[in-house]
């Protein structure tokens, strides 16, 4: 089994450039469902394109072959490209707007931050809250924690008055701090979630709870393997290798002499 992870794919009249995610996520189609209304797309760092819809789906791609291999006893060989993997990744986005569910214009949807009750709030102390409060009964709690009349507030699916109950909504999470509104939302079914950074999100108690993050280099905390296997959990056993680190072992195990293997080192051909 043979995988070729690439950007582009194996053909096509992009096959032979170079690019990255970013380039990669804005010919699927992804990156112009991200951003607000009015303001030009913005890449979600990197993890759509090369690691969602690459690595990830690479891997995956890799696990399929090998499962049909028990089965026929072959081979094959997998053409792995981030742009058809985050087109893959935003299957649901095509179906909606085929549907007619789904505006091309980012921002004036449901889950792009159109939606008032699917959005981040900043918080009197300059941090934020996350909200998601989509099913009606969860938005009731939201209304309930942020002490808002449900008889007095438009109807939650009137579009025409989501940007006046967004207002309503970023006066009240501007009065209280982040930690305030965590605790007016702890154990309850809002949908309301700090928005942590990645020096907070290890530290956070559900996190710790888990064993979410695990100590890495130095003890930096770095995420667990996910997900979790009953019976054969994955365990972070030692720091990331080096690049070439385990090349030796590697070409010995394909067959390659220790000459040959001094060869290709002495020439690049083996990093």
């Amino acid at each position: 089994v043979y995988a070729r992870l690439t950007g582009w794919g194996q053909q096509g009249p992009f096959a032979p450039m170079a690019g990255h995610d970013i380039d990669y996520i804005a010919l699927s189609g992804a990156l112009s469902t991200i951003g607000r209304r009015g303001e030009r797309p913005v890449p979600p760092v990197n993890l759509l394109g090369d690691f969602a819809g690459g690595g990830m789906l690479c891997a995956f791609g890799i696990v399929l072959a090998l499962f049909e291999r028990c089965r026929s006893g072959k081979g094959q060989i997998i053409d792995s490209a981030m742009v058809d993997g985050a087109a893959n990744l935003a299957t649901f986005l095509y179906g909606f707007r085929a549907a007619g569910l789904w505006s091309c214009e980012h921002g004036t949807n449901l889950l792009d931050t159109g939606a008032p009750f699917y959005d981040t709030y900043e918080t009197a102390d300059g941090k934020y809250m996350a909200v998601g409060a989509i099913e009606p009964q969860f938005y009731a709690e939201l209304l309930r924690g942020l002490d808002l009349d449900p008889d007095v507030m438009p109807h939650q699916m009137d579009r025409e008055a989501w940007p006046e109950t967004r207002k309503v909504f970023a006066e009240r999470f501007r009065s209280r701090t982040r930690d305030e509104w965590c605790a007016v939302f702890d154990g309850t079914d809002a949908c309301v979630a700090p928005v942590l950074d990645l020096d907070e999100a290890p530290k956070h108690p559900h996190n710790v709870a888990r064993s979410t993050f695990v100590g890495g280099p130095k003890d930096a905390p770095l995420p667990a393997p996910a997900p979790r296997l009953s019976r054969t959990p994955g365990r972070a056993a030692c720091d990331a290798p080096l690049p070439g680190q385990h090349s030796r072992e590697i070409f010995s195990e394909l067959g390659l002499s220790e000459e040959e293997i001094e060869e290709g080192i002495k020439t690049g051909a083996i990093g």
